[in-house]
């Protein structure tokens, strides 16, 4: 395993704050260029300034992931600053709490719309250059509602689903080609997304949750991983949860 991820470079949607953030302070930690892909520049500043003062450089990248050109000047952007592409991480996400009865479709459209297209988008946006080159690490931030099911989130754990379905898809596809694919699937994590699920503050009273620095050490450990090795799937769970 390398110990650091020098002259390496890649990006990461969502990484305006909470587990994407944290994913960029410890990609640029372990010496990567990061480009910071988020719905605006503003949104990555705190980001920004903390990769910069961690060593790696950091730049930020206006994108929505539900845009499929958004995603492609993104990469043209890592390209074009870096000159290379290793890896994406593509964490955007939102949530949705509330019942098959009384959700909103729109609000569902949204929910599918950022969690499953927009991974698609990532991905389709990032792999026919690693497929050119041989070589690459595409990680999909997907969570324990992927695997498991219960009431109050269908659409969010349906979106879960799919990316954890996509990404085993994308694993066959990609398999002999040099480009690795990795699953990682948090449980109940501290960060802003979780601190408005009314199921995540319930679980805060009663068992201490991951950090999003957690999440982001896994991750810097997988991209970290020999290239003969493929760490398909991580399963991150709180010590409490049984969730």
């Amino acid at each position: 395993m390398d110990d650091r991820l020098d002259g390496r470079a890649g990006i990461v949607t969502g990484g305006g704050r909470g587990i994407g953030a944290a994913i960029v302070r410890e990609a640029a930690r372990l010496g990567a260029g990061v480009v910071v892909a988020d719905v605006s520049v503003e949104a990555c500043q705190e980001t920004l300034a903390a990769g910069t003062e961690d060593g790696g450089e950091v730049v930020a990248f206006a994108a929505d992931v539900r845009r499929f050109t958004d995603l492609e000047r993104t990469r043209g952007a890592c390209l074009d600053r870096f000159g290379r592409l290793d890896f994406v991480v593509a964490n955007a996400g939102v949530g949705d709490s509330s019942s098959m009865a009384a959700g909103d479709p729109e609000r569902w459209k949204r929910t599918l719309d950022v969690n499953v297209l927009g991974v698609a988008h990532t991905v389709r946006a990032v792999l026919p250059t690693m497929l050119a080159q041989g070589d690459g690490h595409i990680v999909l931030i997907a969570s324990v509602s992927g695997r498991v099911s219960y009431v109050g989130e269908p659409i969010y754990e349906a979106s879960k689903w799919a990316v954890v379905g996509l990404g085993n898809a994308l694993r066959m596809e990609t398999a002999g080609t040099g480009v690795r694919v990795t699953l990682i699937e948090p449980g109940v994590a501290d960060t802003p997304l979780a601190r408005g699920n009314v199921f995540a503050q319930a679980m805060f009273e009663t068992l201490e949750p991951l950090q999003p620095e957690d999440i982001a050490r896994a991750v810097g450990w997988v991209l970290r991983q020999p290239k003969r090795m493929a760490i398909n799937e991580l399963v991150l769970r709180s010590a409490g949860q049984e969730l």
